[in-house]
């Protein structure tokens, strides 16, 4: 088995792994084609699609009206034995619908820690006066590239 597969993580635990991170690193393409990294705090939806937020005004929003394509980065680990890492690929769908951007802004929310469950109509109340500045993101992964060196237990 190659190296590369001894550290692929399985849906499961990209699954995992994603749930408990809140920070994403989303790489969209400058007008001049350097990439643009941006650290972002993120949803995911039922299906699978990663979902978040910024302003309509914003770089990124920019960046993405000329050119879809989008990395987002998840990593973790201090020492080569521990990284961990996840980078998705596909193309930003961008909602600039203000009932979606509040249903967005509640995922991310939610998820976030900052408000406990049941609170979702008080949230949605919360963000409503700053959805109408903002723009959805919504990414549906083509590709995924995972990699957890603890599976190599500390072997290189």
């Amino acid at each position: 088995m190659s190296r590369r597969e001894q550290i692929r993580m399985t849906p499961e635990e990209i699954r995992s792994f994603l749930g408990a991170s809140k920070t994403m690193i989303l790489c969209s393409v400058s007008a001049s084609g350097v990439p643009h990294p941006m650290p972002m705090w993120f949803g995911i939806e039922p299906d699978g699609a990663i979902v978040m937020t910024t302003f309509t005004k914003s770089q990124k929003i920019r960046n993405l009206e000329r050119d879809p394509r989008v990395s987002l980065l998840v990593e973790a680990g201090e020492e080569y034995a521990d990284l961990q890492g996840v980078v998705i690929y596909g193309d930003a769908e961008l909602v600039p619908a203000t009932d979606q951007v509040v249903e967005i802004l509640l995922t991310v929310t939610k998820r976030s820690g900052a408000v406990g469950s049941g609170n979702d109509d008080a949230v949605r109340a919360g963000v409503r006066g700053t959805a109408s500045k903002r723009t959805g993101i919504r990414v549906r992964p083509q590709r995924i590239v995972s990699w957890d060196h603890k599976k190599l237990g500390g072997r290189y």
